[in-house]
């Protein structure tokens, strides 16, 4: 049921932490991957890792240089996934992140957030998961049917203190799924499904600092605050988030799209009392 074999599945965002580790399970469940991002090397790197030294792994992966903000250069990769693959059967949006600009940091006020910071973030996070849907998803095949899964953030049903444009953007971003949820399957096929699902607090190079005092590796108020508030006690690992891709992605969830699916260790359902 799980089984991915023959399906073809692209991970932007792929050579990130979050991004390669989805990325890994959808290999590791027989699809062929192409991973998306900006960086070459990076992207390099990432198939290297993902490919563990194994030639039939290596045969099944291939990274594809692109910006998700840019409708020409995703055009662009259309064509390289046409011609490699001939099609697409799952797009899960890994790319986003948060800028320092756009957040209200300590000592830096809301009233004076950079416009060019707060649109850079937006872009980046809503525009980066609205801009593949379009262009990719023409090469989804509504006979032989898709997965979208999109990434949001516990940032959207939960507003966090400073992330303002981040916490924004992935609110809608979970509107966005449901609205083409409901476009697709009406407008084009009730095969093609779209979802998402919503990480909790992971630790990655753009908030390490915030959550861990880069000194002691002791956790800093914030971190505190974060896994008193997390019920499970811990932040998450990425391969946490692999169980729940594989299910969106997969005929296990042949008659579920619409939803967002939190993997926050409880972070959701806590009341805080």
């Amino acid at each position: 049921m799980f089984d991915l074999t023959g399906q073809v599945a692209l991970v932007t965002g792929g050579s990130g932490v979050l991004g390669g580790a989805m990325a890994a399970g959808l290999l590791g469940a027989g699809a062929q991957v192409i991973l998306l991002g900006r960086d070459e090397s990076r992207l390099a790197a990432a198939v290297e890792m993902l490919a563990a030294n194994d030639p039939e792994r290596r045969s099944r992966l291939l990274a594809i240089p692109a910006d998700v903000t840019d409708r020409e250069s995703l055009a662009g990769a259309s064509r390289t996934l046409r011609d490699s693959a001939g099609r697409l059967d799952i797009l899960v949006n890994a790319a986003g992140g948060n800028r320092p600009a756009a957040t209200a940091s300590p000592g830096q006020s809301f009233f004076g957030l950079p416009a060019d910071a707060l649109r850079e973030t937006i872009d980046l996070n809503l525009m980066g998961t609205i801009l593949p849907c379009q262009v990719l998803g023409q090469l989804m095949d509504a006979e032989r049917g898709g997965s979208i899964v999109n990434v949001s953030s516990m940032a959207a049903s939960r507003p966090l203190t400073r992330v303002v444009a981040y916490g924004a953007a992935k609110a809608a971003i979970e509107n966005f799924t449901r609205w083409l949820a409901v476009y697709l399957a009406k407008e084009i096929g009730p095969t093609i499904r779209v979802n998402a699902i919503a990480p909790g607090f992971f630790i990655g190079e753009q908030n390490r600092a915030l959550l861990l005092d880069p000194a002691t590796g002791a956790l800093t108020a914030r971190g505190s605050a974060i896994i008193e508030h997390t019920p499970m006690g811990r932040f998450g690992e990425p391969a946490d988030l692999v169980g729940t891709v594989l299910w969106l992605a997969s005929a296990a969830a042949a008659f579920v799209t619409g939803v967002v699916v939190p993997v926050d260790g409880g972070f959701s359902a806590f009341g805080g009392v």
